[in-house]
């Protein structure tokens, strides 16, 4: 079982889990956490569009995937109850590639038809038999691009971020655009890393 991968750093490995109410210590120091009244995820999220493969362009490194050095990708199919599949991959240093299985499903959030309200889901990469365990990560939609062309994913904690994107690399308005959206949220961008991918015009 690889919980290294993208989005089990979830806290799965300290068998924790992330709540709407919890407060952290981050490198700004302690912080509130992220709440609905404090923007947190969207009011809500087009499921079916938000499927299929996303680049991870950009990333709060982490050391649940310190072996990804390039190309991290997450793939997410929906499927008829209503959770996710997901798969995510990256690159190792050997140059070969690395794979890990999970399964998203609705946090306390209502699933209408195709609307998630707000766009909050929770993840697991546990084996399927052990997924009634609590041990499930929190994954919001923060931000998503009017076209869909980037997504900012983060949980209550600021901890964790990611920026995907449909194209393996982030256009500088847009990146511009994260950051400024960021920042009032008290997200420590001094982490802010950009992450590449083999396909990436330079």
């Amino acid at each position: 079982m690889n919980l290294r991968h993208l989005f089990a750093v979830l806290l799965a490995a300290n068998g924790l889990t992330v709540t709407a109410t919890a407060q952290t210590s981050t490198s700004t120091g302690t912080q509130p956490a992220l709440t609905p009244s404090t923007v947190a995820a969207l009011p809500s999220l087009d499921v079916p569009r938000y499927m299929g493969t996303w680049y991870q362009v950009a990333w709060f490194p982490n050391r649940f995937q310190k072996q990804c050095v390039s190309d991290t990708t997450a793939s997410y199919r929906q499927r008829p109850d209503g959770k996710v599949d997901v798969l995510n991959r990256c690159k190792i240093a050997n140059g070969s590639f690395e794979d890990a299985q999970g399964l998203a499903r609705p946090a306390k959030s209502d699933l209408q038809g195709a609307l998630l309200k707000p766009a909050q889901l929770e993840v697991s990469f546990l084996p399927a038999a052990l997924r009634w365990l609590p041990i499930w990560g929190s994954y919001w939609v923060l931000k998503l691009a009017d076209d869909g062309r980037y997504a900012v994913v983060g949980e209550p904690t600021r901890e964790y971020l990611w920026v995907l994107a449909r194209q393996p690399q982030l256009q500088p308005a847009d990146e511009a655009s994260i950051r400024a959206f960021l920042t009032p949220l008290g997200y420590d961008l001094s982490r802010w890393q950009a992450h590449s991918h083999s396909a990436a015009k330079p």
